[in-house]
C-alpha cells in the first residue's frame, strides 16, 4: 500500500518560547476554583503531534494562543485551528486531539467548543458539526484505531 502525505512539504515555524507561569497570588479559599487563561490551555494543546508530520501542532501552526478563547465565569473555552491546507483529511483527527486533550487536563465544568478557522478547510460546516456533537464524538472514541492515533498525538514527545 502507498501513503501519500496529503500535506508533504509543510511550512514548519519556530516554537514560542514557554513563559512562567504565576502563581495565584490569593490563597484565602484552598477550594476555590482555580482561574484558566489562554496561555494555560495553549500550553495543554501546543505539543500535540499533528497526525501525519512529526510536527507538534504549534510548530505548524495549525493552533496558536491568540486562536484561543476562554471565559473563565461561564467555564467555556473555544478553540479554533487552522488546517495546513484546505483540503486537509486530517482536520477531524486533529480537532478530536484537541477535544481529547482538553477534556483530560481542564476540569469537568468547562465547555469546550473545538472549530475550524473560518474560511481555513473545504468542509468547515462538516468538520465543525462533527467536532461539537457528542454522539459523534462518542463513537468516534469507541473505535479502537481512533483512539490509538489520537493517544499517539498526544504521546509526549522528548525531544
Amino acid at each position: 500500500m502507498v501513503f501519500e502525505l496529503i500535506n508533504a512539504n509543510p511550512v514548519v515555524y519556530e516554537k514560542k518560547e514557554r513563559r512562567a507561569r504565576s502563581a495565584p497570588s490569593d490563597y484565602s479559599d484552598e477550594y476555590a476554583a482555580e482561574p484558566i487563561d489562554q496561555q494555560e490551555v495553549f500550553d495543554h494543546v501546543r505539543d500535540i503531534k499533528d497526525p501525519e508530520h512529526p510536527y507538534s501542532l504549534e510548530e505548524l501552526k495549525v493552533i496558536t494562543e491568540d486562536a484561543i478563547e476562554v471565559d473563565d465565569m461561564q467555564s467555556y473555552v473555544r478553540v479554533t485551528f487552522t488546517p495546513t491546507v484546505e483540503h486537509c483529511s486530517m482536520a477531524t483527527i486533529i480537532g478530536l486531539c484537541l477535544r481529547v486533550k482538553l477534556l483530560r487536563s481542564l476540569p469537568s465544568r468547562y465547555k469546550v467548543d473545538i472549530r475550524v478557522a473560518p474560511g481555513s478547510h473545504a468542509s468547515e460546516a462538516s468538520v465543525n458539526k462533527q467536532l461539537n456533537d457528542k454522539e459523534r464524538v462518542a463513537a468516534a472514541l469507541e473505535n479502537p484505531n481512533l483512539v490509538d492515533m489520537v493517544d499517539e498525538c498526544l504521546a509526549p514527545s522528548y525531544g
